[in-house]
């Protein structure tokens, strides 16, 4: 088997794009396009990866997906520009609020929304970034279509709104040792992100959020390429009345990630506690495949109380395709089991965390 190169660095920018057909409880069937490139402004060895990720997807719930994910890196590690932009056309299910809502009394809405996250962050310290920005998130055309749910669709409807903006300055901490982002082997991630949405920027209510993501990984045994990552991620939201499509919710954090073994969606609340570790490992020899364990638990608090509702555990395991040999970007499929008999696929490009 051939070497793997993964950790040998160059300055070129290496390109992968690939077409791939899968399924995933919130998207049902989906054709995707996905595509990557990466490199490193030098080739010292505390230089930090750049990447650029993108891809295009068609769902079976006539769902349009279209992200455009940047992580820039200056030489020396002096700047990190960070750009999350997103665009979605998205009939999908809502829950209500809280840990302990039914799972069989799933409603299904209709949005177009769009995202445009963009931070920059200098170095104080080795490793230490503080810098801000400027979040804004908008959805219209928001709707409720169950068919066989017509009183219920118009209560959802003017519950919602048909439409929900936030304008938001935002300040951001953060620690970051690993070399690679897009497929960490080593090191330690924590970030502390506040955002302030206000009505004279043009959001529909003041509020605010904050987000702490801490992650860490190491390799087990030592001598292997085997890596075993913890992730921790709290969203909490005060100080006003946050759009519904922007509360702390399953598989709704930046990457869309938490909460495997449940549908994005599936629980929302005014708070979120995550935590979850996975253990990869190779297995093909030159990394070409992989695979993974994981397990996660999350708790959000209901609509009418700060109170926090039980624990909702997932687990499963998956496989890994490496798409850029450079960059390490694998092709994640995961199958994941949550309470109440949820359970299905996740698909993934880049690591789940």
């Amino acid at each position: 088997a051939a070497a793997d190169t993964s950790d040998i660095k160059d300055t070129k920018k290496h390109f992968s794009i690939v077409p791939a057909v899968g399924y995933t409880l919130q998207t049902g069937f989906a054709g995707i396009v996905s595509g990557n490139m990466s490199y490193y402004v030098d080739t010292t060895r505390a230089s930090k990866m750049s990447s650029v990720t993108t891809s295009v997807t068609y769902s079976q719930y006539q769902q349009t997906i279209i992200p455009l994910l940047v992580d820039l890196w200056t030489k020396g590690n002096k700047l990190n520009f960070i750009s999350d932009l997103r665009f979605i056309d998205y009939p999908s299910d809502i829950y209500g609020l809280g840990g302990r809502t039914d799972p069989n009394q799933g409603h299904t809405i209709d949005f177009t929304g769009m995202k445009v996250h963009q931070t920059v962050m200098a170095a104080v310290f080795k490793n230490v970034y503080l810098g801000g920005g400027y979040f804004f998130d908008k959805f219209w055309s928001i709707k409720a279509i169950d068919p066989e749910t017509r009183r219920i669709n118009n209560i959802i409807t003017r519950e919602l709104g048909s439409d929900e903006t936030a304008s938001s300055l935002a300040g951001r901490f953060l620690y970051d040792s690993r070399q690679n982002q897009v497929n960490p082997q080593q090191g330690v991630y924590g970030s502390l992100t506040y955002r302030n949405s206000m009505k004279w920027l043009g959001s529909d209510e003041n509020w605010q959020s904050v987000q702490v993501d801490a992650r860490t990984y190491f390799h087990f045994p030592a001598s292997s390429k085997n890596v075993l990552a913890f992730w921790m991620f709290d969203w909490l939201t005060f100080g006003g009345k946050v759009p519904y499509l922007l509360l702390p919710s399953t598989g709704w954090d930046d990457n869309y990630n938490t909460g495997r073994g449940y549908i994005q969606g599936r629980f929302r609340g005014k708070q979120m506690y995550y935590a979850e570790a996975e253990y990869r490992y190779n297995i093909t020899r030159n990394g070409l495949f992989g695979a993974v364990v994981f397990g996660n638990l999350q708790s959000f608090s209901g609509e009418l109380s700060q109170e926090y509702s039980e624990l909702l555990p997932g687990f499963g395991a998956g496989l890994r395709l490496k798409l850029n040999k450079h960059s390490g970007a694998n092709l994640c499929v995961d199958y994941g089991f949550g309470k109440n008999g949820s359970r299905g696929f996740f698909v993934n490009l880049g690591e789940v965390f």
